[in-house]
């Protein structure tokens, strides 16, 4: 804790970027969001984005993106257009490129959009809201001067961290590899919210409980204590959670791969501020705030 002022300024230099990525171009929203449709083919061959793109254009379907994919598939997203030229994509692109097989085609309204945005950003309020209630009643015999309440603030303000950087990250890749955000990135980003303060929490539990057995000491001095008692779980519990994500970020495929990288992104940086960040806030709000 004698380093937290470090922490704290790389934590600002991590977050930075993607706050400046976000003032600037914000983030590129999927047809979950916007409405819209996804398009997904098998071809017999390889095939080139560009032609692939002008055959969407000329059918007056304006395309958002276009990943190609393992065995020659290639998803395609798109602004809303007609249900009959969707319907009729697959003949015309069969007529430029023989066999085509369709995998999927799926549309959403803008009106779904609309409430899919509205339902993610209730998600979001309401887990931040029950953390710091579920954090302030379960820490509420906390040694006094310490309060509960301090804990489950300060809890949040450190899963905010992640958030914003998880955010910025895919603000970034949005603006320049064109990555959009979809409703896996809100499960992973209410995944990464869980899993920061469950980090969070083991660390806190501990300073809980050596706070009576270290009461000549200061909470400097106990949250250090707590930090290295834990550390080793911490670090452990992330390590084996990474150890997954990576092995499907290299055969779980294309469909799954950017949801496993915002999931990368939030578990580490979870991990880091948990340790780092969480005790660091608690510390300077008890020992200069609390008194």
């Amino acid at each position: 804790m004698g380093k937290k002022w470090w922490f704290f300024i790389l934590s600002l230099v991590l977050i930075l970027p993607g706050l400046l990525s976000l003032y600037l171009y914000g983030l590129r929203f999927g047809i979950d969001f916007t409405g819209g449709t996804l398009f997904e083919y098998q071809f017999d061959s390889d095939i080139s984005q560009d032609e692939l793109k002008q055959v969407f254009i000329d059918n007056k379907i304006e395309v958002s993106s276009i990943i190609l994919s393992e065995q020659n598939s290639v998803i395609i997203k798109s602004k809303p257009s007609e249900e009959l030229i969707i319907s009729s994509m697959k003949s015309k692109l069969a007529l430029k490129y023989g066999e085509v097989k369709e995998l999927r085609v799926e549309s959403v309204g803008p009106v779904v959009g609309g409430e899919t945005t509205k339902n993610a950003l209730f998600a979001l309020v309401l887990a931040t809201l029950m953390i710091i209630l579920y954090i302030a009643f379960s820490f509420r015999k906390v040694p006094k001067p310490a309060s509960s309440w301090r804990f489950g603030v300060v809890a949040v303000v450190a899963l905010l961290h992640d958030v914003i950087l998880l955010v910025g990250v895919f603000s970034i890749l949005g603006h320049f590899l064109n990555i959009e955000i979809d409703i896996l990135f809100m499960t992973a980003l209410l995944t990464v919210i869980g899993f920061s303060v469950h980090d969070t929490i083991v660390v806190f539990d501990r300073i809980r409980e050596n706070l009576p057995k270290h009461l000549s000491k200061s909470f400097t001095s106990v949250a250090d204590i707590s930090i290295v008692q834990t550390l080793g779980r911490s670090l452990n519990t992330s390590l084996t959670v990474v150890f997954v994500l990576f092995a499907l970020l290299l055969f779980g495929g294309e469909s799954i791969r950017w949801f496993v990288v915002a999931l990368l992104v939030g578990i580490i940086s979870g991990t880091y501020s948990s340790i780092f960040n969480a005790t660091a806030l608690l510390v300077v709000w008890e020992e200069k705030l609390g008194h």
